[in-house]
């Protein structure tokens, strides 16, 4: 059954410098596409680059809430509305983010991450692109702006899910999508398990996160898209059911909610 890594970040150096062995070992291990996020609007030609180069990758434009930047990331524009909206008419792009809020790395005032937050929802609405959310340490902030810039009519992916049960039913009643990374293999992530047996299947996404959150057996490992499939049999085993149906569900979901009719 093919599996689908919707959230990887393949033009990071780590990644891309090995690219045609990436893919090899994402054929060999039945991963037929990978999602590749933007973080930066600098990195974005590079990324834009590899999905046009390979039909089962696709890109997303945005900028990561970690990345305050420079004014205008190096000739490629500020990430206001109209400049997501234009970058996200490539075909390739079926994404906007990812975008949102992280209270955890950075400190002080952070109005300008809100503020940009709401550039890239208003951004998806105008667009018709889904969006991808990060949150960290920062639910509250994060459903409150969702709301009040009605996110869902854009709709979107929950990335790397880390929140609570009650976390992901308000992002379930908005119309997203609940994403789980390699986190979810590790025996601390209680909570993250309860919520992935919790979660409908047909509102959720398996990812990597790659170079990043290696799933078990390879925690602690450079990370790939090769990998997701640990995190699909991990899921299974908390629901007891076969690793197949998670696989052609979240592939199923991944097709439906980016708008793809083949990957």
């Amino acid at each position: 059954m093919p599996f689908v890594d919707s959230h990887c970040h393949l033009n990071f150096p780590e990644l891309a410098e090995n690219i045609t062995e990436v893919l090899a070992q994402m054929r060999h291990n039945d991963v037929v596409g990978a999602l590749c996020v933007s973080v930066n609007l600098t990195d974005f030609p590079q990324l834009l680059a590899l999905a046009e180069q390979h039909p089962n990758i696709y890109a997303s434009v945005g900028v990561h809430p970690d990345y305050e930047g420079a004014p205008d990331y190096e000739g490629m524009g500020k990430p206001d509305a109209a400049r997501l909206v234009e970058l996200a008419q490539h075909p390739r792009v079926i994404a906007i983010g990812e975008t949102g809020l992280d209270y955890f790395r950075l400190k002080g005032d952070l109005e300008w991450q809100r503020t940009r937050f709401r550039n890239h929802i208003r951004a998806a609405r105008e667009c018709g692109k889904p969006l991808i959310i990060h949150t960290r340490e920062a639910a509250a902030d994060t459903l409150r702006i969702m709301a009040e810039e009605n996110a869902a009519e854009a709709g979107g992916v929950m990335h790397c899910f880390t929140e609570t049960w009650e976390g992901a039913e308000a992002a379930l009643a908005m119309g997203f999508y609940i994403s789980f990374s390699g986190i979810v293999t590790f025996k601390s992530a209680k909570q993250i398990k309860e919520v992935a047996q919790r979660v409908p299947l047909e509102r959720m996404l398996i990812e990597t996160d790659a170079p990043y959150l290696a799933p078990v057996p390879y925690r602690g490992k450079l990370n790939q898209p090769a990998y997701v499939k640990h995190i699909a049999e991990e899921i299974a085993s908390l629901r007891g059911i076969d690793v197949n149906e998670v696989g052609q569900r979240t592939t199923e979901n991944f097709m439906r909610l980016f708008g793809l009719r083949t990957i």
